[in-house]
């Protein structure tokens, strides 16, 4: 049986990591110029989470703008096995990917990076996520909306000669990291929330959709992955545009055969699945200024799978928890804000 282990992980601001071209890291005693902790106890705790999740491919949001700055990353010494890595420059948070290639899992190139700025197997992506004109909320009025950061798209190329497609993404954040009065505030949230909306619309409606029903493309197996900045329902603010980001992005009722699949979805039991609770589900907690900074729990870094092929995408995970039975930011404090989520993928019935 083929199959091998995917993660996914926001690393927070791994670009703080580095200096100089080429690229070295900085010293063991600076500090991050974002996240405020010492360089070398991030390389020792973001190392220690890659080293006891085990993966054989990452894709890692928030990563940095260069490949040889990711590679240099995994060919540490203390990171176990051999990568090759890649970066969609984007930016001090670019999307990144590294695969491992001393298991015999892969070809020997074992994946082919289409750069979404000039590659002829990206140029659909590419329109989708160029600047665009929407009216978000229906008001007559047509919002500018560009993509902050753009995706990651590479073909995965497996020692027997299938192949899947990743699409990496980072949207737009929801966060305030402001003091505003309070009517500003709300104003702020409703664009950031029509922000979100809007990437998901265009990348569903002008590149997924596509993706999904064209014969060149339909039936090569496509992961949609990344920090997609929304959870499934409507907050507050979305509840004013009647839509939610994440589920624009999976897709619409009205074509099923084009829905994508949730792989964290599918782990919940079918009583919490029939009553639509994802209670269980959360990628990040934080303290919430608004509500006294009571600790809130949202779930934003989505696993999500075409399903032209069955049972492919399974045995998804939040990890909370290292290999120790101890919360990751017990073992490794100073790694990420976000939690890793993981699935195993099976390849057996690729054509």
């Amino acid at each position: 049986m083929a199959q091998l282990k995917f993660a996914l992980w926001n690393t927070e601001w791994l670009n703080e990591l580095f200096t100089g071209n080429p690229p070295e890291f900085k010293s063991y005693y600076e500090k991050g110029y974002m996240t405020g902790e010492l360089i070398g106890h991030r390389i020792r705790d973001l190392t220690g989470v890659i080293n006891d999740i085990n993966s054989d491919i990452w894709v890692l949001v928030e990563g940095p703008n260069q490949s040889s700055e990711l590679q240099l990353f995994f060919d540490q010494n203390d990171i176990n096995g051999n990568w090759q890595c890649v970066v969609q420059p984007s930016g001090a948070q670019s999307v990144g990917l590294a695969v491992r290639t001393d298991t015999g899992l892969f070809a020997n190139d074992p994946f082919e990076w289409f750069d979404i700025e000039n590659s002829p197997e990206a140029e659909l992506l590419k329109k989708a996520t160029n600047e665009f004109r929407m009216d978000t909320d229906a008001d007559g009025i047509e919002e500018v909306h560009k993509f902050e950061r753009k995706p990651l798209y590479v073909s995965i190329h497996m020692a027997d000669g299938k192949t899947f497609r990743i699409v990496g993404l980072h949207l737009k954040s929801k966060g305030i990291f402001e003091a505003l009065e309070w009517s500003k505030w709300w104003a702020k949230a409703d664009g950031n929330r029509k922000k979100i909306v809007a990437q998901c619309h265009q990348l569903r409606t002008n590149f997924l959709n596509a993706y999904l029903s064209h014969e060149t493309t339909k039936n090569i197996p496509l992961i949609v992955c990344g920090d997609i900045n929304d959870g499934p329902g409507f907050d507050a603010s979305e509840m004013k545009i009647n839509a939610s980001g994440i589920e624009r992005l999976m897709g619409s009722i009205w074509q099923p055969e084009l829905c994508l699949g949730n792989a964290a979805f599918d782990t919940l039991k079918e009583k919490q699945k029939n009553e639509l609770d994802f209670s269980s589900l959360y990628t990040v907690s934080f303290a919430d200024p608004v509500f006294n900074n009571s600790y809130t729990k949202a779930w934003i870094d989505h696993i999500l799978y075409s399903k032209i092929i069955k049972n492919w995408v399974a045995d998804a995970k939040i990890n909370f928890t290292t290999s120790s039975g101890n919360p990751i930011y017990k073992d490794f404090p100073n790694a990420s804000d976000h939690k890793p989520v993981t699935c195993t993928i099976h390849t057996d019935n690729f054509v």
